[in-house]
């Protein structure tokens, strides 16, 4: 017996036997991988081995940002997001997490690692920054794929202040007004009543900075055969479909984070403490050591005392208060609800999964082949007393600010099968979801919605509403409506403020925007010179006094501007034009490009190098397909670098069918044929058939490997 004993606390220390892993990675003649194991770790070991074939780096600066890492690679100037990082983000606290997973997710971690290593021994050419050998924890740092999560609501610029004691401003970006590419996405999914075949349609249509993720399929004998975009590094489908149901994810507008403005104060003894009700209670203080490399390669280190309270670390202070930041920080849960719900078939089993409640950015645009259709908000949403306002920190001295538990699952507005035949989501509230078959807002928490419309919402429902029986192909020409809204409302009020003061140098300008229909094209004229009035527009909104009354730029646009402030802005885009091309009359494509010289994750952009004319433009305009494109140092031309990236319209019935375009290409690699060969589809929305089936990839293949390792 005591040898027994000794033999089974043996075990416990000694590491389990490594396992063995093997996949087949086949590719098609785009360079997509179609990858096959026998288990579901075998699948991951094959699908992070492929991701790392086509664009090893931005698996690991996608590691090194998650992991608070990136000044390891990148110096001093990462500093910041790596601290803002590492204030929600532990390692150690990520290894017990890690260590207490359930043993399928654990497995799969496992595999997810093995794979990356495999790839590095089997290719010593690369190099990594830092990276040279992954550990299975560290999945869980990155444990949903959305670009940004809500970590990034935290303004670098104010930690910064915070933790050195400074005066720093907001940066431009940081800014409620500025000028950015919207974030966000548009997810369309279209019932029986509405589908030409009585077939359920869904449209995936990301939009997110360029090759942000890898269009893939992944399979297994265990169940999982799932196609679609996964974020380089994780080890799931993030935005795709199955045989039998499909999944497009929205960057949510609830309100779920929260900031808790502290009273502290200093003890007799002189340590910190915050005042909660009656009581006084200790400030929590955490070293934090971050490596950083020097400018001659070497690494150093910066320790911060880290400040937090029971609502979550302090991040900024304001009128004297300090800020604690509170978030959902679940990252087992978000990685088992990330990967299970790539095996869903119905809603019924997407319910299930979502009982994870560990989504907490995202909504979920459904479809599946029983007919059922639905849009699902974020899982994740905390119960608060309507008496506060959240949109701004609370008091966190008062107890009853706190958060009272989860709001339940039954309480969130959801649109499941509604009779108008549709469902859409475009960032915006599910207020607009299904036309007058949409929740009522008013029946509701203003948390579920911090935003209200966007410039695509009242596009979205017109597409949506016009067509009464969509196919596969006219729900991509919906995609791909011309139509810019925002101009509608705009050009009116411009060509009323000029009749109030005309001067002959603008007469044939507004001429031609009066007669304008609103849609872009590669040779509209109009568009150029509509894009670059509204682009000095929203600069001399930025400035204005007045844009703290409203919502955002567009509402102060559309309804604030003055006469003086609209012939302004189109003097601005008029001399500017004449400026670069010598004439203000120049045709969007043009000036609209889109241009990759390199695999750098930071493209330079050159006049002089070759690009290529892209006919859509920002959704900032309400354009559903989205191009956010803009000057560079050295450039008259737009470059764009966000907006469509992955897209892809999806037929359920007997068979699944498809056909999806990814920006650019599937490789990271310059020398590849797969490094620009579907630009010129991407760039007219011409999305190429899907190859599902093995009877697909019949006479599409082109190489077949078996990857293997431990």
């Amino acid at each position: 017996m005591r040898l027994l004993v000794s033999l089974t606390a043996l075990a416990l220390v000694l590491p389990a036997p490594a396992r063995a892993y093997e996949a087949s990675i086949t590719r098609d003649d785009w360079g997509i991988a179609h990858v096959k194991g026998h288990s579901d770790a075998d699948a991951v070991f094959g699908m992070v081995y492929a991701q790392a074939e086509d664009d090893f780096n931005r698996i690991e600066m996608n590691y090194l940002t998650n992991l608070g890492r990136l000044a390891e690679a990148e110096g001093e100037g990462a500093v910041w997001s790596d601290l803002r990082q590492r204030l929600f983000i532990d390692p150690a606290d990520l290894q017990r997490q890690y260590a207490a997973s359930p043993l399928w997710l654990k497995t799969l971690m496992q595999a997810w690692a093995a794979g990356l290593n495999q790839y590095l021994a089997d290719h010593p050419e690369v190099h990594p920054k830092v990276l040279t050998r992954f550990e299975p924890w560290m999945a869980l740092s990155f444990s949903e794929g959305s670009i940004g999560g809500d970590i990034e609501n935290v303004p670098l610029s104010q930690l910064e202040a915070f933790y050195t004691g400074k005066q720093i401003a907001l940066t431009l970006n940081e800014q409620p007004g500025a000028y950015r590419e919207p974030a966000g996405s548009n997810g369309f999914a279209i019932g029986p009543s509405h589908s030409k075949s009585g077939h359920p349609l869904l449209l995936i249509n990301p939009h997110t900075s360029f090759f942000f993720r890898s269009e893939m399929q992944v399979q297994s004998d265990m169940g999982l055969n799932a196609y679609g975009a996964a974020t380089w590094g994780q080890f799931f489908i993030y935005q795709g479909f199955n045989e039998q149901a499909g999944w497009m994810h929205t960057s949510s507008s609830v309100d779920n984070v929260d900031e808790f403005a502290e009273t502290v104060v200093k003890q007799g003894d002189g340590s910190l403490a915050y005042r909660y009700g009656k009581e006084v209670r200790p400030v929590k203080q955490t070293p934090i050591t971050l490596a950083v490399r020097k400018a001659d390669g070497s690494t150093g280190q910066r320790t911060f005392t880290t400040y937090s309270t029971h609502h979550g670390p302090i991040v900024r202070e304001a009128d004297g208060k300090w800020i604690a930041f509170a978030l959902m920080n679940t990252p087992v849960a978000s990685l088992q609800q990330s990967f299970l719900r790539t095996k869903v078939h119905s809603i019924a089993e997407f319910r299930k999964v979502a009982a994870l409640r560990a989504n907490s950015s995202n909504n979920t645009v459904f479809a599946d082949n029983k007919g059922e259709f639905a849009l699902f908000l974020p899982q994740f949403m905390p119960i608060r007393p309507a008496r506060f306002n959240y949109t701004k920190p609370v008091d966190g001295s008062d107890p009853a600010s706190d958060w009272k538990g989860q709001t339940p699952m039954s309480a969130f507005p959801q649109v499941v099968n509604p009779r108008n035949g549709w469902v859409m989501n475009v960032n915006d509230g599910p207020w607009w979801a299904a036309g007058k078959d949409s929740p009522k807002r008013t029946a509701y928490p203003r948390y579920f919605d911090s935003q209200g419309p966007q410039p695509r919402t009242e596009h979205a429902v017109r597409v949506l509403g016009a067509q009464p029986l969509f196919t596969l192909d006219s729900l991509i020409s919906a995609a791909y409506d011309p139509w810019l809204p925002s101009f509608q409302t705009l050009i009116p009020r411009l060509a009323k403020a000029n009749a109030a003061s005309p001067d002959p140098k603008r007469t044939e300008a507004i001429a031609l925007l009066q007669r304008w229909d609103c849609k872009w094209s590669l040779s509209s004229v109009e568009t150029t010179l509509a894009v670059n009035y509204g682009e000095a527009l929203w600069a001399i909104a930025e400035k204005d006094p007045g844009l703290k009354l409203f919502p955002g730029v567009p509402q102060w646009m559309a309804s604030a501007a003055t006469d003086q402030q609209q012939l302004a802005a189109l003097d601005t885009a008029m001399a500017r034009l004449t400026a670069d091309y010598g004439t203000w009359q120049v045709p969007w494509g043009e000036i609209n490009r889109y241009q990759r010289n390199d695999g750098a994750i930071q493209q330079t952009f050159d006049d002089a190098k070759p690009s290529m004319p892209v006919m859509f433009a920002s959704a900032n305009w309400g354009s559903l397909a989205a191009f956010g494109a803009r000057r560079y140092p050295g450039t008259r031309r737009y470059y764009g670098t966000y907006g469509n990236s992955f897209v892809a319209a999806v037929e359920f019935g007997p068979k699944v069918r498809a056909r999806a375009v990814t920006a650019g290409g599937e490789s990271g690699n310059p020398a590849s044929p797969h490094f620009g060969d579907q630009v010129g589809r991407y760039a007219t929305g011409n999305l190429r058939p899907v190859y599902f089936y093995p009877e697909d990839l019949k006479g599409h293949v082109e190489g077949v490997k078996v990857v293997k390792g431990r």
